[in-house]
């Protein structure tokens, strides 16, 4: 299985929750639900979800350098929105991220995330080359 390599959460929730931003297991990485959340804690891009998705994932893009991963090794990502009829403008900046990589996806609403302000959240896996 290989050694396991923690990135910790970095929000209020991460103790209270019990768990980590990313993990990296062998060749494969876990990136958690991400939300727009910047280092202070605040909410960006409030009821906008293009901004929110391009925040999320510049996020994901730095944790999986941490852990020796590009956004070239995303393989799936999971989308999880509050509004699916804004599903354009979240998907236009995925599409920037993504374009030639072209990962799985899933797209999903749900009523709502831990906070009212946040309207996207994604999570990522990633396999490493084996080199």
């Amino acid at each position: 299985m290989g050694s396991k390599k923690r990135i910790p959460a970095g929000t209020q929730w991460g103790d209270i929750v019990g768990y980590s931003r990313a993990m990296r297991i062998g060749n494969m990485i876990e990136v958690a639900g991400t939300a727009a959340i910047d280092e202070n804690g605040t909410v960006v891009g409030v009821n906008d979800p293009y901004a929110q998705t391009r925040f999320i994932l510049t996020k994901i893009e730095k944790v999986l350098k941490q852990v020796g991963g590009t956004m070239k090794d995303v393989v799936r990502t999971r989308i999880f929105v509050t509004d699916i009829s804004r599903w354009e403008e979240i998907g236009r900046a995925h599409g920037e991220f993504f374009k030639d990589i072209k990962p799985v996806t899933s797209m999903v609403e749900v009523k709502a995330l831990i906070s009212p302000e946040m309207i996207v959240e994604i999570e990522a896996t990633a396999i490493l080359s084996e080199s």
